[in-house]
């Protein structure tokens, strides 16, 4: 096969962090508010209007808290697990490492007895239909390593009694996100937005600051991880005094991304350009013999993180471990030609490819991507013969 002359214009389609918004320069930063403290007067004003404007962005009800916590996603979440796991029952969902992830830290960090696991492999989500909701759910609504998205929201009971936590860090700004359905959310500034790093973010229904009102784990918190105050929630976590020092460079660099897609019409704009990534690739792999979603149902297909494996059968046939080393191959020819950078599969995932295809990416860069893959595919079969 002839080597694509169309290179992406963007090559950036690691799945976190995500590439930059269309357009990006250093200079977007210049307002930053650098060399000043964040609880001065003008700081929290930042601080605050990161909070406010992405609550008007993504629609989020105007009596849930929204907040910005340290440590990406990961503390987001973890925050939420150790200040609000162990009033009931927990039921914990995984079909990926980032849930298996979270499995690990309610069963050998806070060591909850009464804990219900439903696991499944790479591809397919769990029974749904199984979840008992008298019980807390904890759940990733995008799987990023595995591009397995729940699809909607109507598995999550009305009526529950349980508080339903998503992982939603590769899912908010380009997914449906049912507010009412849902008690907490947490993501971070790097995946759909583009945004830098090591800062999350962290939304609470009522009920759940009713949960954080009326129980007190049974462990020590550590100050991170502390949302109240004298038995009450600390409301001032949620108006831009965050609980420890953040940067107010990734505060700047939040807020040109939210100004940027207010700039081109909103969420609903967001969601399109997320799914027509997905669509992009949908349509490739109809027509390509060697590739297939990672995802066996396409209605669980993720737009954002989107998993492919290979199933030509002379790669399947291969040892797990030589399909990897292929699909090193692959991708250090891309990364060479300047055509795809980070496009492998996550590290605990099976071999495969990952494309990232948030809101930030162009499909046109996507679509020219995929003679890109089919060249380097093209190139590792024939040089194993």
């Amino acid at each position: 096969m002839m080597k694509p002359e169309q290179r992406p214009q963007n090559p950036n389609f690691s799945s976190g962090p995500c590439a930059k918004r269309p357009g990006w320069t250093v200079e977007a930063l210049q307002d930053a508010l650098v060399g000043r403290s964040h609880r001065s007067k003008p700081g929290k004003a930042k601080l605050k209007a990161a909070i406010d404007q992405t609550k008007a962005l993504l629609g989020i009800p105007e009596n849930y808290l929204c907040g910005i916590v340290p440590a990406s996603d990961t503390g987001a979440l973890e925050l939420a697990m150790w200040s609000l796991l162990g009033a009931r029952g927990v039921e914990m969902l995984a079909w990926e490492s980032f849930g298996s992830g979270w499995v690990t830290d309610v069963k050998t960090q806070l060591k909850l007895e009464d804990c219900h696991i439903m696991t499944t492999d790479y591809g397919i989500l769990p029974n749904l239909a199984q979840v008992d909701w008298t019980h807390d759910v904890v759940f990733t609504w995008n799987g990023t390593t595995s591009g397995v998205k729940v699809p909607n929201g109507d598995w999550i009971a009305d009526d529950r009694e349980g508080l339903a936590i998503a992982d939603a860090t590769s899912a908010v700004f380009a997914m449906e996100m049912p507010w009412p359905k849902l008690d907490v959310v947490t993501w971070s500034w790097q995946k759909v937005m583009g945004g830098e790093a090591a800062h999350g973010m962290l939304v609470l229904s009522p009920r759940a600051v009713a949960r954080l009102e009326s129980y007190t784990p049974t462990w020590p918190l550590p100050k991170i991880f502390r949302l109240t105050k004298k038995g009450k929630v600390n409301t001032a976590i949620f108006e831009g005094s965050t609980i420890n020092t953040p940067s107010m460079l990734c505060v700047e660099d939040a807020l040109d991304g939210l100004k940027w897609a207010e700039s081109i019409g909103g969420l609903p704009t967001l969601l399109q350009r997320s799914e027509a990534n997905l669509a992009a690739i949908a349509a490739w792999v109809e027509r390509t013999a060697w590739v297939d979603f990672l995802a066996e149902v396409p209605e669980t297909r993720s737009n954002t993180s989107i998993c492919l494996k290979i199933v030509d059968p002379w790669f399947a046939a291969l040892p797990a471990e030589e399909q990897a080393k292929g699909i090193k191959t692959m991708t250090s020819m891309l990364d060479k030609e300047g055509a795809a950078y980070d496009v492998a599969s996550y590290r605990d995932a099976p071999p495969g490819l990952r494309i990232w295809g948030g809101s930030t990416v162009e499909t046109s860069d996507i679509e020219a991507l995929l003679p890109w893959l089919e060249w380097a595919f093209d190139e590792l079969k024939t040089a194993s013969k």
